[in-house]
């Protein structure tokens, strides 16, 4: 049988190249995004399932898992990566409403996705399944100005260490994957300069996304009763190691 995934933020960036990798390995690939038109740039002529709706929206996130499992009968993995950030800014020049915007997408959509998923997953049969969330580097080291995207990035990890917990009884696996300057429209302002800790701003080496989608797709082939806990990629001498 057909390994199924869903994927979310699947209309750009790590979450696009994620996608047609899993495509290109054979699996049966749901697209989730709040843009119909990127996830069906994403899909080009495959048949992947096109799934448009919004992370934060739990009745939105409840109906595409349930066509999904009409679809296919069964999800076996759920990549959490749709994810959002702010320009970076210290604290007290945050407006309140953007802080409340990177957590709605970043934990609340996590949450929400990972809830949809744990569901299916606990319900199906055979039961279980595997959950992998989008951390960052940042959920170990801040970069300055960052508040908003650090404190959601923490906040992942715990939501990756709980559903591993909770996930046990129904053989329900949890991972998380933190990714160091993959090169996506996001990532470009690296390759021109970005803050840095002692003041200054510099140019900092970046990777390409597939090694990104080719972990994630290792982490989701391992066989039944193991993981990957937490796995960081990065670009090898990005500023990480020893930041700040």
């Amino acid at each position: 049988m057909d390994r199924t995934i869903l994927i979310t933020g699947a209309g750009s960036g790590i979450g696009r190249v994620t996608a047609r990798t899993f495509l290109d390995a054979g699996w049966r690939v749901g697209l989730i995004g709040r843009r119909e038109d990127a996830l069906r740039e994403t899909a080009g002529d495959s048949a992947a399932l096109v799934l448009p709706c919004d992370v934060c929206d739990a009745d939105a996130v409840d109906a595409a898992f349930d066509r999904a499992v009409a679809e296919w009968g069964r999800v076996d993995v759920l990549f959490n990566n749709a994810g959002t950030g702010l320009v970076p800014q210290t604290p007290d020049e945050i407006p309140a409403d953007e802080f409340r915007r990177v957590i709605d997408v970043n934990v609340n959509g996590v949450f929400i996705c990972a809830r949809a998923a744990f569901r299916v997953m606990r319900a199906q049969d055979p039961q279980g399944g595997r959950i992998i969330n989008n951390g960052s580097v940042s959920a170990h080291a801040p970069r300055p100005g960052s508040i908003g995207y650090t404190a959601s990035k923490h906040a992942v990890t715990g939501i990756t260490r709980s559903i591993s917990l909770d996930g046990r009884p129904f053989n329900i696996a949890c991972g998380q994957i933190d990714i160091g300057n993959a090169l996506t429209d996001m990532a470009v302002a690296m390759t021109r300069g970005v803050p840095q800790a002692d003041g200054s701003t510099k140019v900092e080496p970046v990777m390409d996304a597939q090694v990104v989608a080719d972990t994630v797709l290792h982490m989701a082939s391992l066989p039944d009763g193991a993981n990957v806990q937490f796995v960081t990629v990065m670009a090898t001498n990005m500023p990480f190691i020893g930041r700040g």
